[in-house]
């Protein structure tokens, strides 16, 4: 087997007083100070009762204790099994008990829903292992000093947006060629430091813990997104890098105003799915590095994206396959031409070997589910997601392109687009727009902007405004519960 020393462990050898991990207003913890906590917590676990092998879940928002436990789990040799704290307690109830969960680690504001949780599976109170209260131990026990990069790691539920979701596993390895292949990609800078406000027990978030003790690399921790706070930490404490969705992104450039970026911010890495183009635009003019990526997590987060030389040029890719990467279109069971829609498929080291508890990937390739094209440059285009593809007399119509059209119209903030049963063409699209506050819309004024840019087709044939959009943990568009934000305005 493959084998390295623990991450943790060479960061520590490396530059042990060096900063790891800043949160709240003014504390921060340094590799050292981060290995000892972990350490201490991976031999009060063990004096748990938690041992090698043993699946461990966390239900936490982004808290510092959550890292300092997915250390402590490797540390052990145990794998994390990475809660949606969005789910129900039913929800919740079926992935501990699919994923045969032995242990659960809670945050202190989610205990009532672990309790309610912990009803429905083969789990007690006292399984229950409280944030605020995380046993730790000084004793000399035997922890991990090396990681196998073949051994699972981490377990992650797929978010869902179709069917029951299935848990991911993740590899040391997985993660590894993750963050290699995005610092091959985006660079390393001595002054970097990158900013987690999405959530930890997402892939996106999580992929930054391990870029933080691979790399060497302080992050910046947030509870939470805030376009205020995040605008200040790049203009004032030297946040060089920050991930975020469109939605994300949309209110930092809001929240901004006239003001712009010092020159030390060098990317927002964007991802989460196709990005309307307009917002692509306002973020250019604004002169902000927008890095399109795209990944998911069956992937370990990403992999590719748009490289910094490319970022104007390319506007709207998600670049090309990052350097430990390979990936295609396919169109009707043959590699796609230049500029024809198709299934993205990939292969690399980080990409997951298959679910928990089915059967493992036995195909070369990945079949994602997503549609894309590569233009003649070899640079990809997301273009939806398969599944969510409109079929409309016999046409082939994508959510995501109309979007893109209608966050172009004055007053929008957010659009989704989906299709409804219809008579004469099997289905049509319809618009659920969520307006910025005093704008109104109407449905002609709707038509007429569209007939600019999209076939008669492709235009939605209702309109329905509504206050928010659904959306998973990862602020993706759930597309299929879109009917059920019918609130107020109907045309």
């Amino acid at each position: 087997m493959n084998v390295i020393p623990h991450w943790l462990e060479k960061q520590h050898e490396l530059q042990p007083e060096a900063t790891a991990i800043e949160y709240g207003e003014h504390l921060s913890l340094s590799y050292s100070a981060l290995r000892e906590e972990s350490r201490k917590l991976a031999k009060g676990l063990i004096k748990e009762g938690v041992k090698t092998g043993d699946h461990v879940a966390l239900l936490s928002g982004n808290r510092i204790e959550f890292p300092i436990c997915i250390h402590a789990l490797s540390y052990i040799g145990a794998v994390a099994v990475c809660l949606n704290t969005r789910l129900t307690p039913e929800e919740l109830a079926y992935q501990l008990n699919d994923a045969e969960v032995s242990a659960l680690i809670v945050d202190p504001n989610l205990v009532e829903k672990a309790h309610r949780t912990i009803e429905e599976v083969l789990l007690g109170h006292d399984d229950l292992i409280y944030m605020n209260h995380l046993p730790t131990c000084n004793e000399s026990i035997e922890l991990k000093e090396q990681l196998y990069l073949e051994e699972v790691f981490t377990m992650m539920y797929t978010s869902g947006t179709t069917g029951k979701p299935k848990a991911v596993m993740h590899t040391y390895g997985n993660h590894w060629f993750s963050a290699v292949g995005s610092a091959l990609n985006l660079g390393l800078s001595q002054s970097d430091k990158w900013l987690i406000c999405l959530p930890m027990f997402h892939v996106g978030g999580f992929s930054l813990l391990m870029k933080n003790v691979i790399y060497g690399m302080p992050i910046r921790l947030l509870s939470h997104f805030d376009a205020q706070v995040i605008n200040d930490e790049i203009r004032y404490r030297g946040v060089t890098i920050v991930s975020v969705v469109t939605v994300m992104l949309q209110r930092l450039i809001l929240d901004l105003q006239q003001e712009d970026y010092p020159s030390s911010f060098r990317c927002m890495l964007l991802g989460g799915g196709p990005v309307p183009r307009p917002l692509l635009e306002r973020a250019s003019k604004k002169d902000i590095p927008v890095f399109q990526t795209y990944g998911m997590t069956e992937t370990s987060s990403q992999i590719a994206t748009l490289s910094p030389v490319d970022a104007f040029r390319k506007l709207g890719s998600a670049g090309k396959a990052l350097a430990p990467a390979t990936l295609k279109v396919i169109a009707d069971g043959r590699t796609a031409a230049a500029y024809e829609t198709g299934e993205i498929h990939v292969k690399g080291p980080m990409v997951s070997g298959g679910y928990y508890k089915k059967a493992g990937n036995d195909s070369e390739y990945l079949a994602t589910g997503d549609a894309g094209y590569l233009d003649d440059e070899g640079f990809l285009y997301v273009v939806d997601r398969v599944k969510d593809m409109i079929i409309s007399g016999g046409e082939n119509i994508y959510p995501a392109e109309i979007e893109s059209v209608i966050m172009g119209l004055a007053g929008v903030e957010e659009v989704g687009v989906t299709g409804t049963a219809d008579e004469e063409w099997g289905e049509v699209p319809v618009a659920f727009v969520v307006l910025q506050a005093g704008a109104d819309l109407s449905l002609e004024e709707m038509t007429t902007y569209c007939r600019q840019y999209l076939a008669s087709y492709k235009i939605p044939k209702r309109l329905f405004i509504i206050s928010e959009l659904p959306r998973n943990a990862s602020n993706k568009i759930v597309r299929r519960k879109l009917f059920e934000c019918m609130e107020r305005d109907v045309y």
